[in-house]
């Protein structure tokens, strides 16, 4: 999760932020009928599927930065445990979607090379010092972070550098996508996901238990820890399991009205391409924008643009969310530092270049990557840990607490 996440969602707070929330709902009502006139009703169907992400996101502190770290740093396994859960289920989901043959579904499937290799522990690195993923990164700007707001820019700034720069990578060594699914059938493919996560759950699950005699088991808890259902629901912090179903079902969603899994970062790239060719940069120059998704994206409006669309709604979803919380004025509060601000320059960076070099960030790459039985996901997932370990080594340097 990001790691303004926890400190976001402490105690529950009965006002609400009229200003904040008035202004969120404004902000989806010009969005999503914006959306309806440029489109066609699917594409306000998917801006109400990232309203609702978002919304989890926030409220669930649901997130990987965190987790991963809260692993290395307390030996508590709590929100790694949650993260693998979302991805068995999901998995449980998707992968028969994926696999019935319908047409116009397609998984997030990638290659396995050096790029992808680079582009996670790049990402890693990315996650810790910018604080937060790709999904982290997006909700808490929503809930008004600042500092947040600086990794995003450079978030853009680094993910339209590595575009201009991925088809000297993807020159290098690689192999062929793999397909769990068409390796070994649906049930096949689901049942080598389940043991593989199973393995890394008893890993965290040792770490934990050396260091403190016992695991942490609140996450399938289904009653809100303090406060009634609704109250919780609206404006405290939701127990892992709400969040986890409504990611797991979202992607779903995402996977079923859009034709692919939930992404994320294509988006920036698209977002940072514009402002360039706004200013008279002419993209055409670099390869990878003349390739034919890209191109059509660059000539097309973002509104039309299904990851850029959920983009917008997951940010409006999580102001929405903290305006419910009282809690968006806290956090637009909060200013960086002179060395954390470069954290965030520079994790910005990191995180748009790994992630393009990557086929995406922790929701494109590793959650939507292992919904779809992909085993790039799995190279991610490990590359990134490691990156991530010498982001974590590297945040004191930067005053940022571990």
């Amino acid at each position: 999760m990001s790691e303004v996440a926890a400190a976001t969602l402490g105690s529950q707070r009965p006002r609400v932020d009229g200003f904040v929330v008035g202004l969120a709902l404004a902000g989806m009502l010009l969005v999503g009928g914006l959306v309806w006139l440029e489109t066609a009703p699917f594409l306000v169907a998917l801006f109400a599927v990232g309203v609702v992400l978002g919304v989890a996101l926030y409220h669930g502190a649901f997130g990987f930065t965190a987790g991963w770290r809260n692993l290395v740093t307390t030996r508590r396994g709590a929100g790694m445990r949650a993260q693998l859960l979302l991805f068995a289920l999901a998995s449980l989901i998707m992968i028969p979607l994926l696999g019935s043959g319908q047409p116009g579904l397609v998984g997030a499937v990638a290659p396995i090379g050096v790029s992808l290799v680079v582009g996670s522990f790049l990402f890693g690195v990315g996650m810790q010092l910018g604080g937060g993923c790709g999904s982290g990164t997006l909700f808490t700007v929503g809930a008004g972070n600042i500092r947040m707001l600086v990794t995003l820019l450079f978030f853009i700034i680094g993910a339209v550098v590595g575009s201009i720069h991925l088809p000297w990578w993807l020159d290098l060594p690689s192999m062929d996508p793999v397909s769990l699914i068409q390796l070994a059938g649906v049930p096949g493919a689901i049942a080598i996901q389940w043991a593989g996560l199973g393995l890394v759950m008893l890993w965290v699950n040792r770490i934990e238990r050396r260091a403190h005699g016992d695991i942490q088991r609140g996450e399938l808890r289904l009653a809100p820890a303090q406060g009634g259902w609704w109250r919780t629901l609206l404006t405290g912090r939701w127990p892992f399991a709400w969040a986890i179903l409504v990611l797991a079902i979202g992607n779903a969603l995402t996977l079923a009205i859009g034709g692919a899994p939930w992404g994320i970062t294509f988006a920036f790239n698209l977002w940072g391409a514009k402002a360039l060719q706004a200013i008279g940069v002419d993209m055409s120059q670099f390869e990878f924008w003349t390739w034919d998704y890209p191109a059509m994206a660059l000539a097309d409006s973002v509104l039309v643009n299904i990851t850029s669309v959920m983009n917008f709604g997951l940010l409006l979803g999580a102001m929405w969310a903290a305006g419910m919380a009282n809690r968006f004025n806290e956090a637009s509060r909060k200013r960086p530092e002179g060395r954390q601000f470069l954290a965030a320059i520079i994790g910005g960076l990191l995180l748009g270049y790994g992630a393009r070099l990557g086929f995406g960030c922790n929701i494109g790459a590793l959650f939507s990557g292992l919904a779809s039985g992909s085993l790039h996901a799995w190279v991610w997932f490990g590359c990134a840990f490691v990156g991530s370990l010498i982001g974590i080594r590297l945040r004191p340097m930067f005053r940022l607490p571990n």
